[in-house]
C-alpha cells in the first residue's frame, strides 16, 4: 500500500494539505510541541470557493488564540443571513438571536487571503510548511498502519516518515482514494456555477450590510456573499440534470434573474468574464480514522454549501484531529488507541450529520421548513435554537431542533454511529447552555 522508499527525514505528524483544516491541525500540533510538517501542493495565496464563516468559527478562533489576528485582517463583518424567494419575500436570521454567551458576529472572507493568513499562523507557531509539495502516496505497513508519505518536491521524490498522518487534502484526499473510502451522496447531486462581481456597493440594495443571501427558487438556489467592500460572490446551485453543455452563462443568468433582492443588490457591478463550476461535490466516507492516520474536513465529507458550514467543520475537525493525534503518539495500548479513533470519528460524523440534516430540511421543504418545524412543536422565526443551529451548533446536547432532526431516519447518511453530543467550541456546562435551556430538550 504505497511504495516504501529510503527514509529521507522524520517527523511526528505530517499534514497533507494547507487549507483551513490542515492549517489548524498544524497550528495545534505545533503548540503542543510536536514536530509537524505540512505538505501543500500549491502556492498560496490561491483561489478557493467557500467565502462565508459561521459565528461559531469566532469561538474557535478564540480557542486557537488567533481571534485578534483574524479581526485585524479587516474581513467583511457578517451579522446575519437572509432567506429570500422569487416573489421578493425574505426572512432574516440575526445571529444576535443566539442569546448570551455566543459570538453574534462572524466574517465573510476572500478565501485566498484567509487561507494564506491561517497557514501563516501555523508557520508562525512552528509548523514546517512546504509549498509545491505533491503527495504521491500515503505509505502503510503490512498491518495497515500509516508510516509516512512519499511526495515530490523540487523535482525529487522523497519519503517522509511520520508517526501519524493527517489527510487534509480535501477533494484530492490521498487516503480516501487509496483505501477507496469515498461514496457519492446521491441525494444531492448538484452543480454550482459562480463568479465574483466587481464594483459592488452595498448601498444599492436593502439587505443588511455583510449578510449572506440564500435565495430559493423552483430549480435550486443562489448565494450572494459580500467578500470585500467592492466585491461580491454570487453562485447558482442546481441539480446536475438541469445543466447542459455550452449553456452555463444562460443558466446562471436565468437563475439569477429569479431572485429580485439579489439582482437589486448587485446593480452596477461587473461580473468576471469566466464562470467557475463545481460538480458532483457532495460525498462522504464512513471510515475517517485508522491506525496512525486521520482524515479531516473535506477529505472525509463535503456537503452542499447552502449554510456555509464547510470551513467551520474543516477547522473544528482539524483541531480535534490534532488533539487526538497528540494523545495517540504517547499511547501504546491498542484498545485505548481504538477508543480515541472512535471518539474522533463520532465527533466528525456528528458534526457533518447535523449540517447535512439542516441542508435536507430546506431542500425537501422547498426552502421553507417553518411548517414542518411547527408540527414538531418547534419554530424558526426569531428562535435562538435555530439561530444557534445555523451558526454552528452541530454538537449540542440540548438544541431541540438538532435533536429532532436526528430522529428522522430518511436523512441518515453515515452507517449507524454514536453521536458525540458535547460542543467542542463552547465547553461550559451542557455544551455551553444553562440549566434552564436544557429543559427544552423534552420536546425533541
Amino acid at each position: 500500500m504505497g511504495a516504501r522508499l529510503p527514509v529521507d527525514e522524520e517527523c511526528d505528524v505530517v499534514v497533507i494539505g494547507g487549507g483551513p483544516a490542515g492549517a489548524v491541525a498544524a497550528m495545534v500540533l505545533a503548540d503542543l510541541g510536536r514536530r509537524v510538517v505540512v505538505l501543500e501542493q500549491r502556492d498560496f495565496p490561491r483561489f478557493h470557493i467557500g467565502e462565508s464563516m459561521l459565528p461559531y468559527s469566532v469561538g474557535l478562533f478564540h480557542k486557537l488564540g488567533i481571534a485578534a489576528e483574524v479581526e485585524a485582517q479587516g474581513f467583511v463583518l457578517k451579522r446575519g443571513a437572509e432567506f429570500t424567494n422569487e416573489e421578493g419575500d425574505f426572512r432574516r436570521v440575526d445571529f444576535a438571536d443566539q442569546g448570551e454567551g455566543r459570538h453574534p458576529v462572524t466574517y465573510q472572507v476572500e478565501r485566498a487571503r484567509f487561507d494564506y493568513f491561517l497557514l501563516g499562523q501555523a508557520k508562525k507557531r512552528g509548523a514546517d510548511v512546504r509549498h509545491q509539495a505533491r503527495v504521491v502516496d500515503v505509505v502503510f505497513d503490512a498491518e495497515g498502519t500509516a508510516t509516512g508519505v512519499s511526495y515530490v518536491h523540487d523535482g525529487a521524490t522523497r519519503f517522509l516518515a511520520a508517526r501519524h498522518v493527517i489527510d487534509a487534502g480535501g477533494r484530492a484526499s490521498r487516503i480516501a482514494k487509496q483505501l477507496d473510502l469515498r461514496r457519492i451522496n446521491e441525494k444531492l447531486r448538484n452543480v454550482a456555477i459562480f463568479r465574483h462581481y466587481e464594483g459592488f456597493d452595498e448601498r444599492n440594495g436593502s439587505v443588511e450590510p455583510g449578510d449572506i443571501q440564500i435565495g430559493g427558487h423552483e430549480d435550486g438556489w443562489l448565494w450572494a456573499i459580500p467578500i470585500a467592500a467592492d466585491r461580491i460572490s454570487v453562485g447558482a446551485v442546481t441539480p446536475r440534470g438541469n445543466v447542459r453543455a455550452g449553456e452555463l452563462d444562460k443558466i446562471f443568468d436565468e437563475h439569477l434573474s429569479r431572485l429580485p433582492r439579489v439582482v437589486e443588490r448587485i446593480a452596477g457591478t461587473t461580473g468576471e468574464p469566466e464562470l467557475k463550476v463545481e460538480t458532483d461535490y457532495t460525498y462522504y466516507a464512513d471510515v475517517v480514522a485508522g491506525p496512525a492516520w486521520t482524515m479531516v474536513g473535506d477529505s472525509g465529507c463535503f456537503i452542499d454549501p447552502m449554510f456555509s458550514g464547510g470551513v467551520y467543520l474543516a477547522m473544528t475537525t482539524g483541531m480535534r484531529a490534532a488533539e487526538t493525534a497528540h494523545e495517540l503518539l504517547d499511547i501504546t495500548d491498542p484498545a485505548r488507541a481504538e477508543e480515541l479513533r472512535e471518539s474522533y470519528t463520532a465527533l466528525y460524523k456528528t458534526g457533518y450529520d447535523a449540517y447535512m440534516r439542516l441542508v435536507y430540511v430546506f431542500y425537501e421543504n422547498r426552502f421553507n421548513p417553518s411548517r414542518m418545524l411547527r408540527r414538531a412543536g418547534l419554530r424558526l422565526a426569531g428562535d435562538k435554537w435555530f439561530a444557534r443551529l445555523i451558526s454552528g451548533d452541530f454538537w449540542s446536547p440540548v438544541n431541540p431542533i438538532a435533536a429532532y432532526f436526528r430522529t428522522l431516519p430518511q436523512w441518515n447518511t453515515f452507517a449507524p454511529f454514536e453521536f458525540a453530543l458535547q460542543c467542542p467550541i463552547y465547553t461550559d456546562a451542557d455544551g455551553g447552555h444553562g440549566a434552564a435551556d436544557a429543559d427544552a430538550t423534552v420536546r425533541a
